[in-house]
């Protein structure tokens, strides 16, 4: 099994590689100037083999400033395809992509409780060999898969560790890229979710643009991935979840996975928390459509809260207020300490509802230091369900350049 680093194996071919996919379309002349040291004719020798390899094509001629044209390259998105799966509490996604990340096909299961790690890979596995069946994929194309999990995880060894709300049994542990690598002889890459959904959302955004990015998923839990000068920020430990346990009230609620710590965000922004409340509130005796639709204040679940919402029920208005607000405090701190130039949201609390998007992006904005001199611009993110997996793939390709 070739490894990902010798598929391009010259050091300084790499890097041209790597400015093309960035760039989009980058003339020679261009690709001389950001190639400290190189000469003109190595260059010229690096793109012939680039695009003898397949790696690279030509792609017409660009305007002239005085001279000949200049040659214009890009990326060839036949020359291989990769896997991406998103493993989540709720449901894992797996998507073939080309090299430019266009979707070529996906498949979905629901991670419901006889979905143990074991029969996943059973389901991924054979899923993978379909596809490559369907879509008539030369082995030699297929440059391998990437994981995006739910933290925290191991990435060197590739193992899930020890997640929480998974309804299977099981989850604790899990050499999951190594399995998958022995079933399917291909180089398969791990990290968590949050980092492979702000992989995705960068190069389906400008990367040319945007260096310094912020990533916050808002969901069953909050997930967090931070990117500087166009690359990953990770510390000694996996972070993913941290964003979660940043304290907002010392006398707030306890944190749901850590009942000794009192006030964290995650105690106040979450689909559970939400449910939680509500149920509570019926309990006291609130009056609200969701009464009407429950017998039980505990069945209460995020499918009906969104729907009461929608129907502008006043206690689940007020309960989606509170938690944006709380959320968006959390949101100004991290811009405070980061300062990153763009904030993707993304999570079923950002993208099934408006309101809770606009307040919380308003309320982290009043409470930024510096703004408006510091611009810092709030997004949803453009792939939506698609991210985790879809970054999982670009993880792949990341790694031909290293």
């Amino acid at each position: 099994m070739l490894s990902l680093e010798e598929r391009i194996p010259n050091r300084k071919a790499k890097q041209i590689f790597a400015e093309i996919r960035r760039k989009g379309v980058v003339s020679k002349f261009d690709l001389l100037e950001l190639s400290a040291g190189l000469t003109s004719s190595t260059l010229t020798r690096m793109l012939e083999e680039l695009a003898a390899a397949g790696w690279i094509e030509e792609s017409g001629f660009g305007e002239s400033s005085g001279g000949r044209r200049p040659l214009l390259y890009k990326l060839n998105p036949a020359r291989g395809c990769v896997f991406g799966l998103d493993v989540s509490r709720a449901s894992t996604r797996l998507v073939l992509c080309d090299l430019q990340l266009e979707k070529l096909d996906s498949t979905t299961w629901q991670m419901t409780e006889r979905m143990t790690p074991d029969a996943l890979i059973q389901e991924v596995v054979a899923a993978v060999r379909r596809m490559k069946q369907k879509h008539r994929l030369d082995p030699d194309g297929v440059l391998g898969m990437g994981i995006g999990a739910v933290g925290p995880v191991d990435r060197a060894n590739g193992v899930i560790l020890n997640p929480l709300y998974f309804r299977a049994e099981g989850w604790n542990q899990v050499p999951l890229g190594p399995k998958l690598e022995c079933e399917l002889d291909m180089p398969v890459l791990l990290d968590n979710g949050a980092n492979t959904a702000l992989l995705a959302e960068y190069w389906a955004g400008a990367p040319q643009q945007y260096r310094h990015l912020l990533y916050v998923r808002a969901g069953i839990g909050l997930r967090s991935a931070m990117m500087s000068n166009g690359q990953l920020v990770y510390g000694a430990v996996d972070v993913e979840g941290s964003v979660g346990h940043m304290i907002i009230q010392t006398d707030g609620p306890p944190h749901p996975e850590r009942p000794h710590v009192f006030g964290a965000l995650e105690s106040f922004v979450s689909i559970p928390v939400l449910e939680k409340q509500a149920a509570s509130r019926l309990k006291q005796g609130r009056r609200s459509v969701l009464s009407d639709w429950v017998d039980n204040p505990d069945d209460v679940d995020f499918s009906l809260l969104l729907r009461a919402l929608s129907a502008d029920d006043r206690l689940t208005t007020e309960l989606f207020t509170q938690a944006a607000t709380y959320f968006g405090i959390g949101l100004s701190n991290l811009l405070n300490i980061l300062h990153p130039e763009k904030v993707i949201l993304g999570g079923p609390l950002i993208t099934s509802n408006e309101l809770f998007y606009q307040i919380s992006t308003q309320v982290a904005l009043k409470n930024t230091l510096y703004y408006p001199t510091y611009p810092v611009s709030f997004t949803r993110g453009k792939l939506s369900d698609d991210a985790l997996a879809v970054g999982a793939a670009a993880m792949v390709i990341d790694r031909l350049s290293v």
